[in-house]
């Protein structure tokens, strides 16, 4: 087929075959985004290298990421790569590596086809690599490896390559060595190839030279180069028979076709490596991008359901010719008007074209449409399957909401945010700042999911709600730097939950008669323990940790008061029966109640609800239930000491002690209300050489004796 006899959905699906949609993720300061960087400046998107230590990077533009040397909000570009003669377009999103901003990284996966996650060549497989690693096998991303910082002291590819295999049970392939570690680290072999590659360090890297492999590596090239023909074998058939035969037989494109369908299905992770700050194998990372990760139109058509039946499933193939299906996956609020970055699946979205969100039925006008590279935006007026753009123009859609074709419609699978842990008081300075300020926070929320704020009638304080520490300080920098409003904050406070412990039945009985028409309201109801996998395998609904099942027979009471009973339980169990905090892990019953012909309505159903569930709820025991950290500290021998004695007087529960080289990981269970100041705590006790990385683990029940202290502080 020539190019001139090529019909437009013909072309597409050619630019679809040529396009790759990935992201870069890792552990905080593995450096996946000077990696980004150096693809922007190798594929002609900038003109100048920038730099995270100085704070020149393209992607990290927020004021607070310059500064801070960490990126807070996933970047999203777009950037050309030749490979083999032909132009792809690769559309690119680094990722945070904090775990506070876990979300960003949450919403990327979620859209993305391929990812490569970035290791420290001397540290391997950490703490927050195993958090992105999770969330990549959630979404079932496939993904390559890239060993980074091959340049820095104590730098070992074999003990970071083995890190993958034993932490996070992957199959790792080596499709290239380093020449030389630390100081002496100076190229990459191609095992699929056998040549050597040098790097220009003069010209940024932009040179690369092809050599022999050094006489002095050629056996262990040799010895990998087996191994990676072996692999390559036992994921094709036609490859195994020539394996058994004559493996010099094998070509690299087999090898390279074996690998990339073993990378598709998740069977193997290609490994790269070298050093970004040196300007070492970011173009080769590239090829293997195009090489492994894959097209659109390789992934599996995406799944949702139909709204007018939630469990009737529907599908849509990565198709311009499809009716149109997209995911809001981010939302950036401007002085023009909010920025919404949309993946398109399927069909074709215009700009000017009015599209539906089916989750709330509205219809959205998409007035604008971007390409966009860091900040920077390039004016579209179509965009096809697979692409991911930023639209202007949305008013009623949120992260995690899906836009459709009228006629066609489909609500796409939605993202899961977690819990906040943290929170803290906030107060306007002045009266022109209280303005300001509940809509800056509703901005904010738009923006990030993960965060939450709400009013509190007994102190009239805001509460605002995050991750962790770290996420609230951002928080507070904006408001007051970047939306310029005046405000004061409280100390942060663990967000507690409250559970029961028992089963219990109670009644609920609403009864007034004030002349005319009374109100009258009775239900019975049932509570127990309840767990997200028992939800799901009894297909109930566990919206807020709190499911309802209805076991009325006989019309006892009629079908409307039915959801009124269940709003009134779920509003008590919002607000807390034991000291003000949500109640969770709870399966209510609805058994039995009785109704009035007349005196009977939606209100007094709620209330009858209400009083039984906090009256059920007390007979089952209540039991406080406090925010477990999952705490990785990674610190020199000599402190080791000094470190677990401080876990364990903060009730953290030391779980793995592992020895990395002269260095000790410590990873621990702490309660999150004990682990507030522990980076400063840590700099001390160890002279500023250990670090650590903490994230949200679980709930567990408050010893008696804490608990005491929290509910007489609370009251």
């Amino acid at each position: 087929m020539t190019t001139a006899t090529l019909t437009v959905g013909d072309r597409k699906m050619i630019d679809l075959l040529h396009t790759r949609n990935f992201g870069i993720c890792a552990h905080i300061d593995a450096g996946k985004t000077t990696v980004t960087e150096r693809v922007l400046y190798y594929t002609g998107k900038t003109y100048k290298m920038g730099e995270v230590h100085d704070g020149t990077a393209t992607m990290d533009f927020l004021q607070d990421e310059q500064e801070r040397g960490i990126t807070i909000q996933s970047a999203a570009t777009t950037c050309p790569w030749v490979r083999n003669g032909i132009e792809y377009k690769c559309n690119l999103i680094d990722t945070p590596g904090h775990v506070d901003f876990t979300i960003e990284v949450e919403r990327s996966m979620r859209v993305l086809d391929g990812a490569v996650v970035v290791f420290d060549g001397k540290e391997g497989v950490e703490a927050q690599s195993e958090t992105v690693w999770r969330q990549a096998d959630r979404y079932h991303v496939p993904r390559c490896a890239f060993i980074n910082k091959m340049d820095k002291m104590g730098a070992d590819f074999f003990f970071s390559f083995d890190s993958i295999k034993q932490r996070l049970g992957a199959n790792p392939v080596a499709v290239q060595l380093p020449i030389g570690a630390a100081d002496t680290f100076e190229g990459i072999i191609d095992l699929l190839t056998m040549k050597a590659y040098y790097f220009a360090a003069e010209e940024l890297g932009s040179r690369v030279e092809e050599r022999e492999i050094p006489d002095s590596l050629k056996d262990e090239a040799l010895m990998w180069h087996h191994e990676l023909v072996e692999k390559a074998a036992e994921l094709d058939d036609h490859l195994t028979e020539k394996y058994l035969t004559d493996e010099s037989t094998i070509t690299a494109d087999e090898i390279r076709s074996a690998l990339r369908s073993g990378t598709l299905n998740h069977k193997v992770v290609p490994v790269f490596t070298g050093s970004a700050l040196k300007y070492i194998g970011v173009q080769r990372l590239l090829d293997g991008v195009i090489d492994y990760l894959p097209c659109p139109t390789e992934v599996p058509p995406v799944e949702g359901t139909d709204p007018s039946d939630k469990h009737t499933r529907l599908a849509r193939p990565h198709d311009s010719e499809a009716p149109l299906s997209a995911l809001v996956f981010k939302i950036v609020s401007d002085a023009h008007g909010d920025l919404t970055y949309v993946r398109v699946y399927s069909g074709k979205l215009q700009k000017g074209s009015r599209v539906l969100n089916p989750g709330n039925g509205r219809k959205e006008i998409i007035s604008r449409l971007f390409e966009m590279h860091a900040k920077e935006r390039i004016a579209r007026d179509t965009a096809f399957a697979g692409e991911i753009v930023a639209v202007v123009g949305l008013k009623n859609s949120v992260t995690g909401d899906t836009l459709c074709d009228a006629d066609e419609p489909i609500i796409l699978e939605r993202m899961d945010f977690p819990d906040p842990v943290i929170s803290m008081s906030i107060e306007p300075a002045t009266q022109a700042d209280k303005e300001k300020l509940a809509n800056a926070l509703a901005t904010i929320r738009r923006e990030d999911p993960s965060f939450q704020f709400h009013f509190d009638d007994e102190t009239g304080q805001t509460i605002i709600a995050g991750m962790g520490e770290l996420h609230l300080d951002i928080i507070r920098t904006k408001l007051t730097r970047d939306m310029k409003i005046g405000v004061h904050v409280g100390k942060p406070r663990v967000a507690y939950r409250e559970s029961i412990t028992g089963t219990a039945e109670a009644r609920g009985l609403h009864k007034k008669q004030t002349g005319g028409r009374g109100q009258f309201g009775d239900a019975i109801i049932t509570v127990e323990p309840y767990t997200p996998e028992q939800a799901e395998a009894d297909e109930l609904d566990f919206t807020d940790g709190i499911a309802f099942q209805n076991k009325i027979i006989g019309g006892a009471i009629p079908k409307e008061y039915i959801s009124s009973v269940e709003y009134g339980a779920r509003q008590m169990a919002k607000s807390g029966v034991l000291a003000g905090y949500p109640l969770q892990g709870v399966k209510i019953t609805l058994i039995d109640g009785s109704y009035h012909e007349v005196d009977s309505s939606q209100i007094a159903f709620e209330m009858a609800g209400s009083i039984a569930f906090k009256e059920a709820t007390r007979k089952a025991g209540l039991a406080l239930l406090e925010p477990i950290m999952k705490v990785v500290v990674t610190s020199p021998e000599e402190f080791l000491g000094n470190v677990t004695g401080d876990l364990s007087s903060r009730r953290g529960m030391i779980v793995n002690q592992e020895k990395r080289g002269n260095t000790m990981v410590v990873t621990a269970e702490a309660p999150l209300s004990e682990m507030f100041g522990y980076a400063t705590s840590l700099r001390g006790m160890s002279q500023g050489r250990a670090a650590y990385a903490m994230e949200p683990l679980e709930y567990r029940q408050v010893p008696a004796n804490i608990a005491k202290t929290v509910l007489e502080g609370n009251s």
